[in-house]
């Protein structure tokens, strides 16, 4: 790795991963149920999975959709509550109640048997996967499957995960298991901060190209492993540190 380009991404990341950070991101959410690991998992999935578009719409649906769950997410889902959220509901842009509604049953059938998410990583063999995130979401929607009459929906998690970059799982998976206790939560122990991926969208896609570290031109899985290899050439323990160097760049660049 170029030394110019890395010491930009090392400054970058110290400049973004910061307490400031957190108020205009979704990460917001899931902090707010730290004594609450449930909670947490459940509001960093769907907070992560409506992480596209505009941020302040995001976070304002993100916001009305902890609403709709009476700040208590675990207990929401555990209830079958969402059963009462009308299928036409527009939760965030092409969501709706009923896509909500799907994941929920998935969730609730999840934590049946699992006291955490966690530990459902962990039962499904995720950890000892070369690619975690996408073993994980591949377990994930069986469960949602089996618990929806065998029906799928990729509004919920993506379903051609071979060629998925899995952009807004992996974010979660950033918020849940990194532990430098600045902006991620950190709670996971079934994976290593070490086996994570960069959760690739067009602006983390972009700036990677802009510095040379890939030449494809498709956000996809194969670019997802490839960005993460570069950063793991810098920080081979914490990849996905250099995400918020990636993300930064192109949304907050520094001032000059």
């Amino acid at each position: 790795m170029n030394a110019e380009i890395t010491e930009l991404l090392l400054s970058e990341a110290a400049r973004i991963n910061s307490p400031e950070f957190i108020a205009a991101d979704p990460v917001q959410f899931p902090r707010r149920f730290l004594s609450s690991q449930p909670d947490a998992e459940i509001v960093s999935l769907l907070a992560a999975h409506i992480a596209w578009g505009n941020r302040k719409m995001i976070c304002r649906d993100a916001d009305r959709m902890l609403e709709m769950m009476d700040g208590q997410p675990h207990a929401f889902v555990m209830e079958g509550a969402y059963e009462a959220i009308s299928d036409t509901t527009n939760i965030h842009r092409i969501f709706f109640g009923r896509n909500l509604k799907h994941f929920m049953r998935g969730l609730r059938a999840i934590y049946s048997r699992h006291a955490t998410l966690d530990d459902f990583c962990r039962s499904c063999g995720a950890p000892d996967s070369e690619f975690p995130a996408w073993h994980l979401a591949a377990a994930i929607n069986d469960e949602l499957a089996r618990a929806n009459g065998g029906t799928s929906d990729c509004r919920c998690l993506p379903l051609n995960l071979q060629t998925t970059a899995l952009k807004r799982l992996n974010m979660a998976l950033r918020w849940l298991v990194r532990r430098d206790g600045i902006v991620d939560l950190g709670m996971w122990r079934s994976l290593s901060p070490a086996q994570l991926f960069i959760p690739v969208d067009v602006h983390v896609g972009d700036t990677a190209r802009s510095l040379g570290l890939i030449t494809r031109k498709a956000n996809d899985r194969r670019t997802a492993v490839e960005i993460t290899c570069r950063m793991r050439e810098i920080c081979p323990d914490d990849p996905v540190l250099l995400d918020f160097a990636l993300f930064g760049i192109a949304v907050t660049p520094p001032k000059m």
